[in-house]
């Protein structure tokens, strides 16, 4: 066993997931000197949250997920979120046009296939508040297109399965957005590392996991990383380290002890899944049809009926339902929830519990959930839903952000966020959902903080320019822009495009 320094690349990548990857890319060719190191604990690359079957993030361009629009206290609907989310997945769509224009991705419907966005609705009080989503929504150039309606007939041609069987006294509406897609990530980020590979200056280790990470007088870090295979140890002295682990982010940066850090925690959520086994069923829906959650429930509960195209093949799948683990990843440890708890994390993390009571009540009731129970849940999108067509498939682990909070201690964050240090020498990204449909705009935020006078130089900038067209504009100010970068991505990547149109029926 050696304790020797190895190598010293100028960055090390710590998780082979699409953040790694879309990282790794963006990197070599803005620098394509850099040497770059990635570290995975697996033997296969996007094992984790980015595979397709672990990841409920497949194509989340805000146009269907009701969550991203809540209604305020005055009754209107605030769309920021909807419109932060919608903006960057075309910073997304622009950089996987730029890498199949190039021929780094020979295949685009390999990763990226169009499936119809919709959201639907039951009720008078729920119609009533898609009506106004769906207008503030389209008056932002990211939403026209989308399409509204209350009529029967016309739902019935958009989703006929979920009207099938329906009540027809009760109240209904949808949006439709027929520039959705669907994305399977594991692939994405596969062909990502496929490219990466034949670069110089890039090394995979697979089967190898980062067992420490402390800073040296120099202000570089010494990554210890373990052959899982061998039990060797060697030694990385890195400029820049990315912690892009998924849920095994949060115990990395813990860690390297770096201030930014303090006084977070994570709240592990593990996720099931209803696979359709009916090839009768599966062939006749083709949406991504979201609709509301429950009274009550968190955000990550928003239940959805979801064509997705695997490897070629199509599926349907119903959920998520949650529940939980005390593992951090879907092949982690039931002692990685424990093993996080420190000094500075305890009384947030503790807080965090006593504030949501009811989510801890709410994935208690879902665990205990029999087949009966999970279908009826389906059959509010599927009225003729039969548990012999359904089985239930496990999906990956979600660790949610515990922080620091002044008034409350500590506060659970449904989302995505990256700690760095004041230097820029290391960052981390935590936390869930939308992750993957936004891992570019994610990036480009990782740069801007660690690479501050690199990214503002003109190379860089006339760089990025390149890689994503959009870049540094609005597309959500600028309707010409918009149909513009969505023209040209649609075109490389073998997209529907339609000329907008106000539709209300």
């Amino acid at each position: 066993m050696t304790n020797a320094v190895s190598k010293n690349p100028d960055v090390v990548l710590i998780g082979s997931g699409i953040m790694s990857a879309t990282l790794g890319i963006l990197l070599k060719e803005l620098e394509p000197s850099l040497t770059i190191e990635v570290i995975e604990r697996l033997d296969v690359i996007s094992g984790e949250s980015s595979d397709a079957w672990n990841n409920a993030g497949t194509g989340h361009s805000a146009f269907c997920e009701l969550n991203y629009t809540p209604q305020k206290e005055d009754g209107s609907i605030d769309i920021s979120k909807a419109v932060k989310i919608a903006e960057s997945f075309e910073l997304s769509r622009g950089f996987w046009a730029y890498l199949v224009k190039k021929g780094y991705i020979k295949s685009p419907q390999s990763f990226i296939n169009n499936v119809p966005h919709i959201s639907f609705v039951w009720g008078g009080e729920n119609v009533f508040y898609l009506k106004k989503r769906y207008k503030a929504l389209t008056a932002n150039p990211l939403f026209k297109g989308m399409v509204y309606s209350e009529k029967w007939p016309q739902l019935e041609k958009w989703m006929p399965l979920v009207m099938d069987g329906r009540d027809p006294g009760i109240e209904v509406a949808a949006t439709y957005m027929d520039i959705g897609t669907d994305i399977n990530f594991g692939a994405l980020t596969r062909a990502l590392f496929d490219h990466l590979k034949t670069l110089p200056g890039v090394t995979i280790q697979m089967a190898c996991e980062v067992r420490d990470l402390e800073k040296e007088n120099n202000g570089s870090w010494n990554v210890t990383v373990k052959d899982l295979k061998t039990d060797e140890k060697t030694h990385l002295l890195s400029k820049f380290v990315f912690i892009g682990a998924g849920g095994g982010s949060l115990p990395l940066l813990e860690k390297s002890n770096i201030e930014e850090a303090e006084g977070y925690g994570g709240f592990p959520v593990s996720g099931q899944w209803l696979r359709c086994t009916n090839e009768k069923i599966i062939e006749q829906h083709y949406a991504k049809v979201y609709g509301k959650a429950s009274v009550g429930s968190p955000p990550m509960s928003v239940p959805h009926l979801d064509t997705r195209i695997i490897d070629g093949k199509k599926n349907l799948l119903f959920g998520p339902y949650a529940g939980f683990s005390t593992k951090f990843l879907k092949h982690g440890s039931y002692w990685d929830l424990a093993g996080s708890l420190e000094l500075d994390n305890l009384f947030p993390m503790l807080s965090a519990g006593l504030h949501n009571i009811p989510l801890t009540k709410y994935l208690i009731s879902q665990a205990s959930q029999s087949p009966e129970d999970r279908i009826e849940s389906l059959k509010d999108y599927l009225p003729y839903g039969d548990i012999n067509d359904w089985e239930l498939e496990i999906a990956g682990q979600r660790v949610q952000v515990i922080k620091k909070d002044e008034d409350e201690g500590g506060v659970l964050e449904f989302g995505t966020e990256i700690v760095s240090a004041g230097d820029g020498s290391i960052a981390a990204l935590l936390g869930a959902s939308p992750g993957a449909s936004t891992s570019v705009g994610v990036m480009l935020d990782v740069l801007k903080r660690c690479f501050k006078t690199k990214i503002d130089s003109p190379q860089w900038h006339s760089k990025l320019k390149e890689l994503i067209p959009s870049y540094g504009q609005s597309l959500s100010q600028s309707e010409e822009l918009c149909y513009k970068t969505r023209k040209e991505s649609a075109s490389q990547l073998q997209l529907k495009f339609f000329e907008y149109a106000d539709k209300v029926s």
